[in-house]
């Protein structure tokens, strides 16, 4: 019989998904509320011989209800590498996500709320984490690839490209950032001008490539 831990500090929905759990087989052997109970409850569990399978968390929980939860899971996947965790949200915090894939993705789920359709493919996801498997909804993917894809456009650029990137987001003028590079206007205009094909930003009446250029820079 699986082991599971639930930290949701929902108690209405901590208590759902206990019985949704239990229904099904499984054994629930703790819910708590907040991320400093789930490492201890972990912490407390493994000491007395008795790890669990899987940990099912919310990611924003007490006391500032921003990433507690999701930060308590990859301290707990750092201690015990063979302890499945499967993250509930609403949001992809796409720091943390990248964290717990950031090494082995085994044992490791990422899902949104709001997407979970069917009972029966949020216990078959519990399951497969707690057996090993990565389980990731498509939104998630998404949007740890587009992050990667911005940090790839920016290694593209050379060190003296990201130079004038940088004072482009400072707000410089071409003959401002000339100055402080101590190079001409002509050297700086090629170098926007680089950045701007590195970039894809082709011209048009209805984009202004400078604000495009430096948002993507911000992005990543």
């Amino acid at each position: 019989m699986l082991r599971v831990v639930i930290a949701e500090d929902s108690v209405l929905l901590r208590e759902g998904l206990t019985r949704l759990l239990t229904d099904r087989g499984l054994d629930v052997v703790a819910g708590v509320g907040d991320g400093e109970a789930l490492l201890k409850t972990v912490d407390d569990l493994a000491a007395g011989g008795a790890l669990p399978d899987v940990v099912v968390a919310d990611v924003r929980m007490p006391p500032t209800h921003t990433d507690e939860g999701v930060r308590a899971c990859v301290a707990l996947r750092g201690r015990y590498p063979d302890l499945g965790v499967l993250v509930l949200s609403q949001y992809v915090e796409e720091r943390y996500a990248g964290e717990l894939l950031a090494g082995s993705t085994r044992g490791v789920g990422y899902l949104l709320k709001d997407r979970v359709a069917e009972v029966r493919e949020f216990v078959d996801a519990v399951v497969r984490v707690a057996g090993g498997g990565t389980v990731l909804d498509p939104e998630v993917v998404q949007q740890l690839l587009s992050r990667s894809r911005q940090g790839d456009t920016l290694a593209g650029l050379t060190p003296r490209e990201r130079e004038v990137l940088g004072l482009m987001a400072e707000g410089r003028t071409n003959a401002a950032i000339a100055k402080q590079l101590v190079v001409s206007d002509g050297a700086v205009e090629k170098h926007v001008s680089n950045i701007f094909q590195k970039f894809g930003l082709g011209q048009s009446p209805e984009d202004h490539r400078r604000v495009l250029a430096v948002l993507t820079y911000l992005e990543s």
